[in-house]
């Protein structure tokens, strides 16, 4: 069922359960009070009834009487019983037709004046004490049928009925209506989406500039959209390059060794060609093994071994793995900002992974400053873990620095340094993979400072 039914159906649901209690406390309330109407109507003629029969003065017996016949309306199957309290009994009753058993005439004598009302299918019934004043109690009762406030309650009955189907079948047609207006919109970014493919990923929802949640859903898939189109163009990109870089390396092989082959060569020069061959090869490894890690830090995690690790530790893991690359190289550790707690610098994570992608920002730190110092340091901030790696080499021009994420991307100043544009953008993959972030800020000629920060991890239990 659409969310669009769904909503016109709730609305629906909900003020034809509004509209039924309304009605059905008027309802009720009518019935109230057309019951106690009539029953003080029974009251009043039980009364009159009382002063015609027994009044002592003539004069005010016929007043009593002219005023029942001038001004009081005859009720329905309207009917008088009068009793003398001391010698009534079911025979009397009987003898009478009185319809009630002896239990109401006896609730009327014990009331000590009150007026007593009993109901018997549609007839109503109201019984006073009245005393003589020529001597003894009598018990008068008045009864009738209420037609006139049976027949309002019936009519209110029925109005309210239809009154009712109408209020719902108009509050669905207009919710329905309101329903189709709102979720226009909705439907036009489905249209609009459901027409965009990797042929014309340029194409765009409208902004309307709105502030409103269809606005911010149009924008979020603007920049779902952006986010695709960037990763087609990279994938494109990468592919291009890829193959351009796999190329070089393969055509110096290929061509090397297809010139030892045309011909008898020496020793020396066979030894040669084999030299250029195992240099190009050597370059060729270097490439597919960092494409295959840049493949391996798009996994999801799953397949990998995570598990708690302290960064100072790591820092000098990666500086023992650059001592084996590269004797030469200043990289030092700088702990001077870590916590008393060393539980603050653990955080949840690949080792392999975190390890590499730290490496390759310091490899490229000794690599591009000319194994200048290079500074590793470790600090915890918050509920962050960062690390810092700070080099005095050539830097990075500044309106490149946009590009340094895309893999092959080389700076223009680095031409005269070994590299393949891969180290980069791998590392930043392992961070996010491990949801941190990646910081560059460069000054071209200056140096470079490389700041990733991890999230520490929350329960630290299972490493201690």
């Amino acid at each position: 069922m659409r969310i669009q039914l769904k909503t016109a159906l709730l609305f629906t649901a909900v003020t034809a359960a509004l509209i039924l209690a309304i009605s059905m406390s008027v309802y009720y309330f009518t019935s109230r009070f057309a019951f106690n109407d009539f029953q003080k109507r029974l009251e009043l003629r039980a009364a009159i009834s009382s002063r015609i029969l027994f009044e002592q003065d003539p004069s005010s017996a016929d007043a009593f009487s002219e005023l029942k016949q001038q001004y009081l309306e005859v009720l329905p199957q309207e009917k008088e019983y009068v009793f003398r309290a001391d010698s009534v009994n079911a025979q009397t009753l009987k003898a009478q037709g009185f319809p009630l058993n002896m239990s109401f005439i006896e609730d009327v004598v014990g009331n000590h004046g009150q007026t007593i009302f009993a109901q018997e299918k549609n007839v109503h019934y109201a019984g006073i004490i009245f005393n003589n004043p020529r001597g003894g109690k009598y018990v008068i009762i008045k009864s009738a049928v209420n037609k006139h406030g049976e027949d309002l309650l019936r009519n209110l009955l029925n109005t309210k009925a239809i009154a009712f189907i109408f209020s719902v079948v108009a509050v669905f047609s207009i919710s329905i209506f309101f329903s189709r207006k709102t979720f226009e919109p909705v439907r036009d970014i489905i249209n609009r989406v459901n027409n965009i493919s990797a042929h014309n990923m340029h194409l765009r929802l409208e902004d309307k500039g709105g502030k409103d949640e269809l606005a911010e859903l149009a924008g979020t898939f603007n920049n779902m959209l952006d986010r695709l189109q960037t990763s087609f163009e990279t994938q494109n990109n990468f592919v291009s390059n890829a193959s351009h870089e796999l190329r070089t390396p393969l055509t110096a092989i290929i061509g090397e060794a297809d010139i030892a082959l045309s011909k008898a060569r020496s020793q020396e020069e066979y030894r040669n060609a084999l030299q250029i061959i195992s240099r190009e090869a050597g370059k060729l490894h270097k490439l597919t093994s960092s494409l295959l890690n840049l493949a391996k830090s798009g996994f999801d995690g799953k397949k990998q071994s995570w598990e708690m690790l302290r960064m100072d530790e790591m820092a000098f893991t990666v500086k023992e793995s650059i001592d084996e690359i590269d004797p030469l190289n200043q990289l030092q550790l700088d702990f001077t900002s870590l916590p008393a707690d060393e539980n603050r610098m653990v955080v949840h994570g690949n080792v392999n992974l975190l390890k590499l992608a730290l490496t390759n920002v310091a490899m490229n730190a000794c690599k591009y400053s000319n194994n200048r110092i290079v500074k590793l340091s470790v600090e915890a901030s918050g509920k962050k873990v960062q690390v810092a790696i700070t080099d005095e080499g050539i830097g990075i021009p500044a309106d490149e620095l946009k590009y340094i994420y895309e893999p092959f991307f080389r700076a223009s100043n680095t031409s005269n340094y070994e590299g393949y544009g891969v180290g980069l953008p791998l590392t930043q993959a392992i961070i996010r993979l491990h949801s941190g972030r990646i910081d560059v800020r460069s000054e071209e000629g200056r140096g470079t400072i490389v700041i990733i920060t991890l999230p520490a991890a929350d329960n630290t239990d299972q490493y201690t």
